[in-house]
């Protein structure tokens, strides 16, 4: 098997600099969770040749990283959470790959003094729009995986979500998929309930044009698979006031 940091290389851009690649090379360079002194030299090899364009290693590290935040928010650490960080990167990306993750993840865990803001900031300057709002329905998924989301992990993901820039309306759309309540749909629709019938057919097609999965095709088909359960959720969203109003 390739050695962990050949394999982490292969897909990372802009993450090997930065504060994202000081946490990668702390976590390396000091050998946590068994870091060999193999992977400290391919990692010191492919940060001298790191470059601008996001990869799909990008998207994860930069996953990974904020998953840290979110489930380090309310003082505890929630197996629950960490089971569906691992089972998200074995359904996303096969059984071999998510356990290169799961090592790195659990060094990121054991780190202190990360800032969020500073890593948030890094991703908010490399990372497309697109790919940050998946980044963000994916830490709701996560904070909702023990089936509370807390005030503490609401704080962060408001947090998180502020310094990606990631506007309120956006925020509150993406938090009401994971929230069933009467205008949960319109709230994911970004609109009112008092709305015109042709103000709700405009605001699903802005919806469908800002989320359809294909705004995430650069990282590969695997995201593409994940941004298509957020782009469902849109669907039915729209499906439902169609029937409440009893539109064609």
């Amino acid at each position: 098997m390739a050695s962990f940091t050949k394999w982490l290389g292969a897909g990372l851009g802009w993450s090997f600099g930065g504060p994202i690649g000081a946490l990668l090379g702390y976590i390396v360079g000091n050998a946590i969770d068994g870091f060999s002194k193999k992977d400290i030299q391919d990692f010191r090899e492919q940060a001298s040749h790191h470059d601008n364009v996001t990869h799909s290693g990008d998207f994860e590290v930069s996953l990974l990283i904020l998953s840290s935040f979110v489930i380090k928010a309310d003082g505890k650490i929630d197996q629950r959470e960490l089971d569906f960080v691992r089972a998200y990167f074995v359904k996303m990306y096969g059984k071999d790959r998510a356990n290169h993750a799961f090592r790195l993840f659990k060094g990121i865990i054991k780190s202190n003094d990360v800032s969020v803001r500073q890593i948030s900031l890094q991703i908010r300057q490399q990372m497309q729009h697109a790919s940050r709002l998946q980044l963000v329905h994916y830490l709701f998924a996560l904070a909702k995986a023990d089936e509370i989301v807390t005030p503490d992990e609401l704080d962060m993901l408001h947090k998180i979500a502020g310094y990606l820039s990631i506007n309120p309306h956006d925020f509150e759309s993406i938090k009401a998929m994971f929230y069933n309540d009467s205008e949960s749909a319109y709230k994911i629709l970004e609109i009112e309930k008092a709305v015109t019938d042709k103000e709700v057919k405009a605001a699903y097609r802005k919806m469908v044009k800002k989320h359809h999965p294909d705004k995430v095709k650069h990282l590969g088909e695997e995201h593409v698979k994940g941004a298509q359960e957020k782009f469902l959720k849109i669907q039915e969203a729209y499906e439902q006031i169609k029937k409440e109003r009893g539109l064609s």
